[in-house]
């Protein structure tokens, strides 16, 4: 899916609602939460802190995508289109970052 295509999605579902998007301050305050649950499953699974026998599994997968989704709102509160604007993000670092780090040597002929 495209993130254009996300972008009209999340509209569809918020337009039904009279209340819309939220504020852009209360919008980063979702971010930031959304952010520091991520945080915490991944210092769950990797870190230090593991969880308490009785905690269930966190999903990964479902933390990053609440944070994708307030991105999508906070850019569509604004007329943001995510598209272009990856775009534009990956030109910079494939520019920028051209060199910066060790590239993998090409795969040989030989290989499927």
């Amino acid at each position: 899916m495209a993130l254009s295509e996300a972008q009209l999605r999340v509209d569809h579902w918020i337009s039904q609602f009279e209340e819309g998007y939220f504020h852009p301050l209360t919008n980063m305050a979702r971010l930031a939460e959304e952010a520091g649950e991520l945080a915490r499953e991944i210092n769950h699974r990797f870190g230090e802190k593991t969880k308490k026998p009785e905690e269930p599994e966190g999903d990964l997968a479902m933390e990053m995508a609440d944070i994708l989704f307030v991105v999508i709102c906070m850019a569509n509160r604004e007329g943001i289109d995510l598209d272009e604007a990856f775009d534009r993000m990956m030109a910079k670092v494939e520019h920028r970052d051209a060199t910066r780090w060790t590239a993998k040597p090409p795969p040989s002929p030989d290989s499927p």
